[in-house]
């Protein structure tokens, strides 16, 4: 059998000193409810990917993104961390990734910053959270951005990030542990009811952790859409619009998670993701093994299986593949 091909991460985070002052300063100085911020440095994360067998990761910046209340702040911050960003993948072109994070609900800026991004920066995609301060991803406020997004076919990797009062809801416990998944699975809804998806067929989205809930509340919401007539009647089915979204692997796949996404939406549109530097190094060393561990999909394995998707996702990844002869096995 040929050897497999190296994993593409799509789910990778940075850090800048500049960031996390802001950020801090801002009020998140444990931030989600984690206990404290991680340390990131290209070096290290280099020397690790090389550990798990990642030929190129695509950074992004993690919650909670970088609009902290002040429209002018946010546009500022994120430019300094996707031209950190961008710095970082032109260093190691054939390594890293970015996405480029948009000032949400700050809608004349994430325009700009989108042009920037993409035409200056050449970032691969961009990045957004599950909600901005409350507004989620379906609101009538963000159409001029999905209406570029989608004239420019640009990915758009969606991130869970805390809900509002979510002390209240959270029980003490740090967020990440059930509120994103619970968030990415409420700001879908909200895209796949106010039509989002449908009107907008040339966006292609990136949700994170095995689509969350969605594998068991797909059905339930098309429930509600139809007999309860709480959804248009002229949209497609609501598994068939998740369906054709992009989920990545963060957190843990196996035993159950992937094969319950994969049972609902199959096995075309899985990206492989780590979460670090969130997640750990001895975490993602657990992830991985439990990739390399769990039942194969049919003629293939897990690892050339996710390479193979996310080349058909990124054609710059398939160019470096060929360039550097690390190209899907498949």
């Amino acid at each position: 059998m040929p050897h497999p091909a190296p994993l593409v991460d799509t789910h990778a985070h940075f850090l800048t000193p500049q960031y996390v002052h802001a950020a801090q300063s801002a009020g998140h100085t444990r931030p989600d409810g984690m206990d404290t911020w991680p340390a990131w440095s290209a070096e290290e994360h280099l020397a690790l990917m090389d550990r798990w067998g990642v030929a190129t990761s695509l950074l992004s910046i993690s919650s909670p993104g970088t609009h902290f209340g002040d429209d002018a702040h946010a546009r500022a911050l994120s430019r300094h961390v996707n031209e950190a960003g961008a710095a970082v993948r032109a260093a190691h072109p054939d390594r890293f990734g970015h996405f480029a994070s948009l000032p949400l609900p700050d809608v004349d800026g994430a325009l700009a910053e989108l042009a920037y991004a993409i035409d200056h920066l050449a970032s691969d995609g961009v990045t957004v959270e599950t909600n901005a301060h409350g507004i989620y991803l379906g609101d009538a406020r963000y159409e001029p951005l999905y209406a570029e997004l989608n004239r420019r076919r640009t990915p758009v990797f969606v991130h869970p990030t805390s809900p509002q009062h979510a002390a209240d809801i959270a029980l003490g416990r740090p967020r990440p542990m059930l509120e994103f998944i619970f968030d990415s699975t409420r700001t879908v809804s909200d895209l796949v009811f106010n039509g989002v998806f449908q009107r907008y067929p040339d966006i292609p989205w990136i949700f994170s952790h095995g689509g969350g809930a969605l594998p068991l509340l797909s059905e339930r919401m098309e429930l509600f859409r139809t007999v309860f007539a709480k959804g248009d009647a002229d949209l497609d089915p609501v598994p068939d619009q998740i369906g054709r979204l992009w989920f990545d692997m963060a957190g843990t796949p196996f035993p159950h998670q992937i094969p319950a996404l994969t049972s609902a939406f199959g096995h075309d549109r899985v990206l492989y993701g780590s979460d670090y530097c969130w997640t750990p190094a001895p975490g993602v060393d657990a992830q991985i093994a439990s990739i390399n561990s769990a039942p194969q999909p049919a003629g293939t394995t897990w690892q050339d299986l996710t390479t193979h998707n996310v080349h058909r996702l990124f054609p710059r990844l398939t160019t470096l593949a060929k360039e550097t002869g690390t190209g899907s096995a498949r």
